[in-house]
């Protein structure tokens, strides 16, 4: 008799753990249903409804609730119908319930028997993060988005459409730090506009005052893309600014060795010489008479390499629009200051004012077919426009003056 009721009690524990068992069974089951129904949201959410019933069920059950997949299960359950709810008061409390049963299957699965099913609902957590983040990127919120989509590139490390929206989140927060982390990932990726952020990586750097930072990825964003204009433009900015002319000269011309067939090496040397004549140049109204003529003789023999280059980038490509409108600046300049020079003498040397200004006539004349191409290559250009306009005010062409500032009124504003 004792042995009889032993029976019946054993038989009547493994039924009831065997009914259990088909909640989780049957929570996994329908959450399938759902997976294979998900484009068909009328047939798939009763499927997902009723694996959430049976999940419920199942964490409150002793020995299931010690099963990882019970977990497991849990959590993709809840994940899905986070990601199904658009109103974030209601959605991210089930984000949150399916977070806690992904941390807790992790910690019961030992054996990782169950890596399918949690790989499953790390997913969906990490997407359910990607649409937040959008959300909060979009509305500004961009230390939100910051946090959101650092969760979903957690969980996709190497995923470069996770790593550059952290980054750019983290940009716009400020955060530089986190910002130049992520950017600095993404270079040594295969993500498709790698070019450009490099660019945006040198900006970062800069706002982040580290200006060792930014020229380092100059140099090595130039080494796999030596064509890159902002890079070499922004590499030229700061060198001037550190005093370095000769040592960007020095690489720019060792690249002209390599390369002598590189129209935009040429473009940049001259771009060099121009930014240190502009330099010459604007110190010359502050400094002392004794300083003047010697300032002016630095500009003028650097806009005259800077001549030099611009003309051989154009010998290898006649239509290179940035070549001809800073090759007609530079042989401009001395024809402005030729004239000014002029109108400055006194009334009583008329002699020295006519030669003065058939001086400032012929280096205007030289000026004049870069100007024009530059306006004929891109005439909506304020500076090529403002730039011919100076021509003819130089050479008092009031018909054409009439003309370029009618051009340049109509400009979009």
């Amino acid at each position: 008799m004792k042995i009889k009721f032993l029976m019946t009690g054993l038989l009547a524990f493994i039924t009831a753990t065997t009914f259990a068992q088909k909640d989780v069974t049957t929570a996994q089951s329908e959450y399938e249903k759902f997976e294979g129904l998900r484009s068909q949201p009328a047939l798939a959410i009763p499927s997902l409804n009723k694996a959430k019933e049976a999940i419920d069920k199942a964490v409150l059950n002793q020995k299931l609730a010690a099963l990882p997949q019970t977990y497991a299960v849990k959590a993709s359950v809840y994940g899905s119908l986070a990601e199904l709810d658009s109103v974030a008061t209601t959605s991210l409390p089930l984000f949150t319930t399916a977070e806690e049963a992904l941390k807790k299957a992790k910690e019961l699965d030992t054996k990782a028997e169950n890596k399918k099913l949690i790989d499953n609902a790390n997913i969906i957590l990490a997407r359910y993060q990607l649409n937040k983040g959008v959300k909060e990127f979009q509305t500004q919120k961009y230390d939100q988005a910051y946090k959101s989509f650092e969760f979903y590139r957690s969980v996709l490390p190497e995923d470069t459409n996770a790593i550059f929206y952290t980054g750019l989140a983290a940009a716009n927060a400020k955060n530089y730090p986190a910002a130049i982390t992520n950017y600095n990932k993404l270079v040594t990726t295969k993500y498709s506009k790698v070019e450009g952020v490099y660019n945006d990586l040198v900006m970062l750097y800069l706002n982040n005052r580290d200006t060792t930072g930014a020229l380092k990825t100059i140099t090595d964003g130039l080494v796999k893309y030596p064509n890159n204009a902002d890079l070499r433009r922004t590499e030229i900015e700061i060198s001037l600014q550190q005093g370095k002319q000769k040592e960007v000269l020095d690489k720019i011309t060792s690249a002209i060795a390599n390369d002598p067939k590189n129209k935009n090496l040429y473009y940049y040397a001259g771009l060099v010489y121009s930014n240190i004549g502009d330099a010459a140049a604007q110190k010359i109204a502050k400094a002392p008479a004794a300083s003047k003529a010697a300032l002016q003789t630095e500009k003028d023999q650097n806009f005259q390499k800077a001549a030099d280059m611009y003309k051989k980038a154009i010998e290898i490509d006649a239509n290179y629009f940035e070549a001809n409108l800073n090759l007609g600046y530079v042989i401009i300049s001395p024809a402005i200051d030729a004239y000014n020079a002029a109108n400055r003498l006194p009334t009583n040397q008329q002699k020295a004012y006519d030669a003065a200004i058939a001086k400032a006539n012929a280096q205007f004349d030289l000026a004049k077919p870069y100007l024009l191409k530059a306006v004929e290559l891109n005439p909506k250009s304020y500076d090529a426009l403002n730039n011919l306009l100076t021509y003819y005010k130089g050479k008092k062409d009031t018909a054409n003056i009439a003309k370029i500032n009618a051009q340049i009124a109509a400009l979009p504003k």
